[in-house]
């Protein structure tokens, strides 16, 4: 079929009729054209036939024809040597060259994307390009090239700008990724002329009985998703991929309603296109006067379109000059401003001048990895979220085995993770960007609140955009007039921006969070996109090989089921998912099947229905930043792995239908990628690449694959409280010689202010990362991963020889036992590890407790008392007290903040009981109260305090410390336990005066 053009005609008739398709306007081949075309099939025959060609007959073979030998390195360096080496050298260069040559040709020819980059080949995929570009440009293959022809003479890495999907503003589309250069349109029109007078010889130039120039009417949506230029070329021309005719065909004409189709913008139900001449459809392609079926409003618009059409070709050339100096028609990944300047009002960066170089991810990736899971390295959001679930679930364990043990005591270490576990912690911590999650959190709950006292409701997204310098850019459905302050408006009204230093100005706000559903997808272009699920009108369908799909899945899930933006979610998983349900077990519950989900969604749907029209709100967004914020309108995301049968499809897409503004989502996987009533569409390959063409995107998918998966689940397990009724395990990971003859090399005292004995202070510059590697080191005896430590001392990431050289000082000033091994080892694992002659005063204070309950202490009584009291002498305040501000950001990750109080609270309780054995209640007391000043908030410590009070006899005292013990719990009143103590030992207390005021 011949694929041929069209435009309107001049005229000044109110009802153009017959017009005649014209090509669209284009310059004519010049002989030159046909000159730089041959010039560039010659350069390319020189250079892909005629350099391996001489080499292979004026060098030959250039290596050795054996195994080297170690003579070999003692020769003389002779001239053939020489070329031999040069000429390995030239064929690396000629190999990479035709690389270059094949990727620039392949993505010419198949006209999808943007051509690949061959690593470090830029001025030689550069060169590739042009050449390439030059021969195939004058032929009829110059109609498929990508818009990567229009970056032809430019700098391959300097003017390369990502491009971002621009959010469409009819619900569920973004539209198409187009390149920033100015020249592309021109381009692009260029070769689809050049196709189509092709074509049209070679079928005997048919072009003409085509007929009158047709129209198309944007169509409501009528229970399907919205329609795209893709899916109108797809429909009507036959290939989606000639939605570029269209377009330029109807590229800045005013529309019935007054806006105009641009490259950023989407088409809107009631807009009229111009069709090129071979469209078909039928119905759907109207011809003005022609089909009886157009009313006479719709002939009328059609005619007033008609006479755009030859103004717009008029200016065409001006206003593809004028792209090149505005960027208003295209979406694109913002410019990563420089460090300095988006750093200014946030941290100041930890690292030295020397040091204070940065890396992608990727660059440590290539380093000394040991195997850790990339799937979690390399996904911020998610394992921040994991990460501080999992430290709360070890908080929990840690409070419930205090708060119920009874008898005797047991030790405050969870079990430390070993083999595929280990990894998978050791790559949350490097991975995790917990302070992306709470600028993330901060920056859309300040927005809510800023709406509402503005009194507007709020926008709704489909996506949110992290960029590589930590701007925040939210993509909404539709233009929402001018956002808040800081943020700003993006790069167009559907884009709304917050920099990353307006964002660390915000504080915690009690309100709703505004925008619970969105998820991490994957990244583009260093930018990283979050999904609102929530918001999209319909079902998002997911297709792709089964355990392709289960990565997916098992992201989403985990990412929704542990994030920090989030408040009150409800996560549905149906088949898949039973063995995540420890990840967060208020968050997730598992269905068995279909018909399940359905009688649930059909009870849930009819509800949040009548909710939302009882309290007279039009969608849960208004409700969020209502006066019900906190007990309404909490989201419900439904995550159906397997796929649906087509009754049940039909039954799923009825309920999401209305789903958006119900706060409901659904993710939906398919084998054959066709799902009945699906909004979006999305496909994820073996590469790992997510693609959506009708949405413009084509990212890097963020997966958890099974393997990762399950050792995952294996950490929560371990920390789960329910698990063993017995408690952690009782064992201190590390034991330290407490004789006399156990005196350490080098001691560092961490419980108070940060001293270190035995070792000379390194020099002022080096002394505080030495200092805090020395402290990480020292809490983690089992090893700390090198990753792990870079990640802990430069969480914005540091180049790896920055990194091992800080090892290397830290070996360096740490030093070596008399037997002459090195305090800074490396175990089997790769970690690092210190020496046993490197004590900690944690490390004495966990083992003094455990020698006096459950060694020598046990059965003697004066040698329990002795081993408790030094103990409690050790404690001199909070753990690293005086630590530097900005610093030990990681021990956000760790329990020790949990560990520590309750520790001390465990030798306070122990001590105060030995004194009580002997009715020494004011020996009591004094260790009670030293033990208060490290963990205040204790209940056992109070109640302990009340019994030792209330046996000195006292009763005044004891009366003081119950009005005390009131006003210190406030409106949450006092724990139950506590009540219940005080109605035993002082029974007038809740109405004595003495005892409340």
């Amino acid at each position: 079929m011949a694929r041929r053009t069209t435009s309107s005609s001049t005229g000044t008739s109110p009802s153009p009729r017959n017009r005649t398709p014209q090509p669209l306007p284009r310059r004519r081949r010049t002989f030159g054209d046909f000159v730089k075309a041959l010039g560039a099939f010659v350069a390319l025959l020189v250079l892909l036939v005629g350099v391996p060609g001489a080499l292979a007959v004026g060098v030959g073979w250039p290596l050795p024809h054996g195994a080297p030998r170690m003579d070999w390195l003692q020769r003389e360096i002779s001239v053939s040597t020489f070329v031999n080496a040069l000429t390995v050298i030239v064929w690396f260069a000629w190999a990479q060259f035709t690389a270059c040559v094949l990727v620039e040709v392949k993505a010419a020819l198949s006209g999808v994307g943007m051509p690949g980059r061959v690593p470090g080949a830029g001025p030689s995929q550069l060169l590739a390009r042009q050449l390439v570009a030059a021969l195939l440009l004058v032929g009829a293959a110059a109609a498929s090239f990508t818009p990567g022809l229009s970056q032809l003479g430019q700098s391959l890495e300097g003017n390369q700008h990502g491009s971002v999907a621009a959010a469409q503003q009819t619900p569920g589309l973004f539209a198409q990724q187009q390149e920033q250069a100015a020249s592309s349109a021109a381009a692009l029109a260029e070769q689809a002329a050049d196709a189509a007078d092709a074509a049209a010889h070679a079928d005997g130039g048919g072009a003409t009985e085509h007929g009158d120039t047709k129209y198309y009417r944007i169509q409501p949506p009528e229970g399907r998703h919205h329609d795209s230029l893709w899916e109108v070329a797809q429909r009507h021309l036959g290939d989606g991929r000639r939605y570029k005719e269209i377009y330029q065909l109807n590229k800045d004409r005013t529309q019935p309603d007054g806006s105009k189709l641009s490259e950023a913008s989407l088409i809107r139900p009631g807009w009229i296109l111009e069709m090129p001449g071979d469209a078909h459809g039928g119905e759907l392609v109207e011809m003005p006067d022609a089909a009886p079926e157009v009313s006479q409003q719709v002939q009328q618009q059609i005619h007033d379109y008609a006479k755009t059409g030859d103004q717009q070709r008029g200016g065409a050339a001006n206003r593809q000059n004028e792209q090149g100096d505005r960027d208003t028609a295209h979406i694109h990944v913002p410019r990563q401003r420089p460090a300095g300047e988006h750093e200014a009002g946030g941290r100041e960066r930890h690292e030295p001048a020397a040091e204070a170089a940065q890396t992608s991810q990727g660059a440590e990736d290539g380093g000394f990895t040991f195997g850790l899971p990339e799937a979690l390295v390399g996904a911020p959001l998610l394992a921040a979220g994991l990460l501080g679930a999992l430290g709360r679930r070890r908080r929990q364990a840690l409070w419930q085995s205090a708060l119920g043990a009874v008898g005797g005591r047991r030790g405050m270490e969870p079990p430390v993770p070993t083999g595929s576990a280990a990894d998978a912690q050791d790559a949350l911590l490097v991975g995790a960007d917990p302070e992306g999650v709470r600028l993330l959190d901060l920056s859309l709950r300040g927005l809510a609140t800023a709406l509402a006292a503005e009194s507007r409701p709020l926008p709704t997204v489909y996506a949110a955009w992290l960029g590589g310098n930590g701007d925040l850019h939210l993509q909404l459905a539709q233009p929402a007039g001018k956002p808040p302050t800081p943020w700003q408006l993006g790069q167009d009204q559907t884009f709304w921006m917050l920099a990353r230093a307006d964002a660390e100005q915000y504080e915690e706000v009690d309100t709703a969070a505004p925008y619970p559903g969105l998820v991490s997808l994957g990244t583009m272009d260093d930018s990283r996109l979050l999904l609102n699920l929530e918001a999209v009108p319909g079902i998002v369908s997911l297709s792709g090989s089964a355990a392709d799909r289960a990565g997916v899945f098992a992201s989403v899930a985990a990412e929704l089921a542990t994030n920090g933006w989030s408040d009150r979610m409800t996560i549905t998983l149906v088949g898949f998912g039973e063995d995540l349900t420890p990840l967060a077990p208020n968050r997730l519950r598992h269905l068995d099947d279909v018909e399940a989900l359905v009688e649930t969604m059909e009870a849930e749907t009819r509800q949040r229905r009548g909710a939302l029209g009882a309290a007279g709100h039009d969608s849960v967004l208004t409700g969020r930043t209502g006066p019900a914020q906190h007990t309404r309108w909490a989201p419900h995301l439904v995550l159906l792995a397997t796929e649906p049968s087509a009754e049940d499809a039909v039954t799923l897409a009825e309920l999401a239908a209305d789903a958006g503004r119900l706060g409901i989502g659904y993710l939906v996987g398919t084998e054959s990628g066709d799902l009945p009533g699906a909004a979006w569409e999305m496909e994820i390959t073996g590469e790992g690449k997510l693609l959506a063409p009708l949405l413009g995107l084509e990212l890097d998918a963020q997966l958890l694959p099974v393997a990762q998966q399950r050792a995952v689940v294996e950490l929560f397990v371990e920390a789960d409280p329910e698990r063993d009724p017995d408690g952690p395990t009782t064992t201190p990971p590390f034991l330290v010689d407490i004789s006399e003859q156990g005196r350490p090399a080098v001691y560092a005292r961490l419980v108070g202010s940060y001293e270190i004995i035995g070792l000379e202070a390194p020099d002022g510059e080096r002394s505080p990362l030495l200092h805090e590697a020395l402290a990480l080191l020292l809490l983690h005896r089992e090893g700390v991963h090198p990753r792990v430590l870079s990640a802990a001392l430069w969480p914005r990431g540091v180049t790896e020889d920055v990194r091992d050289a800080l090892v290397e000082r830290l070996r360096g000033w740490l030093g070596a036992d008399p037997d002459g091994t090195p305090r800074l080892g490396t175990d089997e694992a790769g970690r690092l590890t210190l020496a046993k002659s490197v004590v900690s005063d944690l490390d004495v204070l966990r083992s003094l407790y455990h020698e006096a309950t459950q060694g020598k202490g046990v059965d003697s009584r004066v040698v329990r008392g002795r081993l408790l009291t030094d103990a409690l002498v050790l404690v001199r305040g909070p753990l690293l007290a005086d630590r530097p501000q900005g610093r030990y950001g990681w021990l956000t990750h760790e329990i020790i903040d949990a560990q520590l109080p309750l520790l001390v609270a465990d030798i306070g309780l122990a001590l105060s009981a030995f004194h009580l054995e002997k009715d020494r209640a004011e020996k009591a007391i004094e260790a009670l109260n030293a033990s208060m000043n490290s963990a205040p908030r204790d209940e056992r410590l109070w109640n302990e305090l009340l019994r030792a009070t209330h046996a000195t006899g006292d009763t005044d005292r004891l009366k003081r410390l119950a009005a005390d013990l009131v006003t210190r719990s406030g409106a949450r009143g006092l724990p139950p336990r506590t009540e219940a103590l005080l109605d035993e030992l002082l029974p007038a207390w809740r109405t004595d005066g003495a005892a409340v005021g």
